[in-house]
């Protein structure tokens, strides 16, 4: 079983910048992609960003130029710099592997969630 553990999240004022983090416990061979999702009190989760096995990214209109994705495959670990941020980007940020393989087979695979908060 690979789980992944997200962290970096916290209180931040309007403006300012998070860096996330999520590392995979278990060596992956190979994988689809690796992404972050979010979900706000209310609302349904929300994909973020996603870089695939290629170094492909895709992010969500409300975060492009703002948020960037880059991953460390040696360390089985994906990061999300956030910078600009909004109050509209207050939510529970989760970390996904998708078709994640490793010694114990091939998975989609969700965190527990980091909580990020952006308020004055």
């Amino acid at each position: 079983q690979v789980q992944l553990v997200e962290s970096g999240g916290g209180l931040v004022q309007p403006g300012g910048s998070l860096r996330l983090s999520c590392a995979a416990s278990e060596r992956i061979f190979s994988i689809n992609a690796m992404g972050w999702y979010r979900q706000a009190p209310g609302k349904e989760r929300e994909l973020v960003a996603t870089i695939t096995s290629g170094g492909e990214t895709n992010y969500a209109d409300s975060v492009k130029g703002r948020f960037t994705i880059s991953r460390d495959n040696a360390k089985n670990t994906v990061y999300l710099q956030m910078n600009i941020l909004k109050p509209e980007d207050t939510a529970v940020y989760y970390c996904n592997a998708d078709r994640a393989c490793s010694r114990y087979g091939c998975g989609n695979y969700w965190g527990l969630g980091t909580q990020v908060t952006v308020s004055s």
